[in-house]
């Protein structure tokens, strides 16, 4: 009887205990639950924008390797493509060979027959506005010497081993007319405003600080083959620097 009632009562210690351990269990489960990971999204990459493709170098704007001074291929980044040398449309009461500088558009044109012109982009200094109207294209020079006049080398001392009395700066790529120049007279005299060449085509199309007329060396090149000694030349002046104007 005593090992039947031990046996009762260790079937209840056993039962109690399971019962003990399966509440702790479930207790723990409840208590201590697997935390929810938040869902991962994925945000694709924003593409950066995509780079402006480098103009090709047009044929007309290649380097000039036989030159008298070798003259390098124009940086066409530098060149905006409305300034780029074409042929367009030019109503005008001027006759074909006349040379017309229209200074507020940045433009150069060289008439043609049948209503047509070769446009060229400039660049417009501070002596660029300084003489507007009519005159000639006297002559033109190839890898010209510049002699800056006797007013210049007073205001700039550091000019003076280039003066007229010494003899001017020797042609090439650092000097300011560039590989080609004309020479503008009216009346016989000469106006000292130039038209001519510069291997900054950044200048093109701005109001940069000196200077008169300047297209990149390739189009001034196209130019003086073009125009003609004695081609008139008409010259349109931009009216914010009218105070500038002398003649």
């Amino acid at each position: 009887m005593a090992m039947q009632g031990e046996t009762k009562m260790g079937s209840k210690n056993v039962g109690r205990r399971s019962f003990l351990v399966g509440i702790g269990a479930m207790a723990v489960s409840g208590c201590v639950a697997t935390p929810r990971q938040a869902p991962v999204v994925s945000v694709a990459p924003v593409p950066a924008p995509a780079a402006k493709p480098t103009p090709a170098v047009p044929p007309m704007y290649y380097a000039m390797p036989h030159e008298r001074f070798p003259i390098p291929a124009v940086d066409v980044t530098q060149l905006d493509e409305r300034f780029w040398r074409t042929e367009v449309d030019y109503p005008t009461d001027e006759k074909p060979g006349t040379l017309i500088v229209d200074t507020p558009g940045k433009y150069l044109y060289h008439v043609k027959p049948g209503g047509r012109a070769t446009r060229y982009g400039i660049g417009v200094g501070r002596d660029g506005f300084s003489w507007a109207g009519r005159a000639i294209m006297a002559y033109r020079r190839k890898w010209p010497r510049w002699t800056p006049p006797d007013s210049m080398v007073a205001r700039q001392p550091e000019l003076e081993p280039y003066s007229i009395a010494n003899g001017g700066m020797d042609p090439g790529m650092k000097n300011p007319l560039g590989a080609r120049a004309l020479y503008i007279h009216k009346d016989g005299k000469d106006t000292l405003y130039r038209v001519h060449g510069t291997p900054e085509a950044w200048s093109i199309g701005k109001a940069v600080s000196s200077g008169c007329i300047r297209l990149v060396n390739q189009d001034v090149i196209h130019l003086h083959d073009e125009v003609r000694d004695g081609s008139p030349i008409v010259v349109i002046p931009d009216p914010a620097m009218k105070h500038l104007l002398v003649g």
